[in-house]
């Protein structure tokens, strides 16, 4: 479907059943004008099933790379981008356009993951290794087939502390301006600011170990 933004607010009416989440559009960019996404958020409070779809169709990919990198789970991606849609959708009546729908939207992403990491915590172990091939990808280096870019990257966020990783995926990854990702990280601006420092130098440290290190392997014959 075409979306375009409402040519008028819609007034709040009492909550509807939140519907199933449309299957993700194969090759639609995701919409980067706040604006659009917030009007399409408040048509959404009606229970409007068009600004719905236009909405999650707008922020579903950001959602999605968010919770696979806080939560460091890219299986269990799905499962939390369902259930921060389900909350969002039920919370809809009362967002009030305060604050931009994608921070809005996040906010209630991270609180998804804490959850969820909260309950995984609870949970016995039956093994030390929750998720092998999450585990294989970890251990798998450049020179190997199957390597790229995307898996390096996860390797190296992956080492980071999980406040630093957060800050660096909100603003370098994400896009989102330092004072939005501190509205969804709920900390102050300094803190953004000095978590994605510390995330880059992090990173940069990261690399160059593993360029020495790549330099040091001998070559098969």
């Amino acid at each position: 479907m075409q979306c375009t933004p409402p040519s008028s607010p819609v007034p709040l009416l009492p909550r509807a059943s939140p519907p199933a989440l449309p299957a993700p559009s194969v090759g639609e960019a995701a919409v980067r004008d706040d604006e659009t996404v917030t009007a399409w958020a408040l048509a959404a409070r009606s229970g409007d099933a068009d600004a719905i779809e236009c909405f999650i169709r707008a922020t579903q990919n950001d959602v999605r790379r968010y919770v696979a990198r806080l939560s460091n789970d890219p299986q269990g991606a799905d499962d939390l981008v369902q259930e921060t849609y389900l909350r969002a959708l039920r919370s809809l009546p009362r967002f009030e356009g305060r604050a931009s729908a994608r921070t809005w939207l996040l906010t209630i992403a991270r609180r998804t993951v804490v959850d969820r990491l909260r309950f995984n915590a609870a949970r016995p172990r039956v093994s030390d290794t929750d998720d092998w091939q999450s585990a294989a990808e970890r251990a798998q280096t450049a020179q190997l087939p199957g390597f790229d870019e995307g898996v390096a990257l996860s390797q190296l966020l992956d080492r980071l502390p999980y406040e630093r990783r957060e800050a660096f995926v909100l603003t370098q990854m994400l896009g989102l301006p330092y004072a939005e990702a501190a509205v969804v990280a709920g900390c102050p601006v300094g803190t953004v600011r000095s978590r994605v420092a510390r995330a880059r130098e992090s990173l940069i440290c990261q690399l160059e170990t593993a360029e020495r290190d790549a330099v040091r392997m001998p070559v098969a014959a």
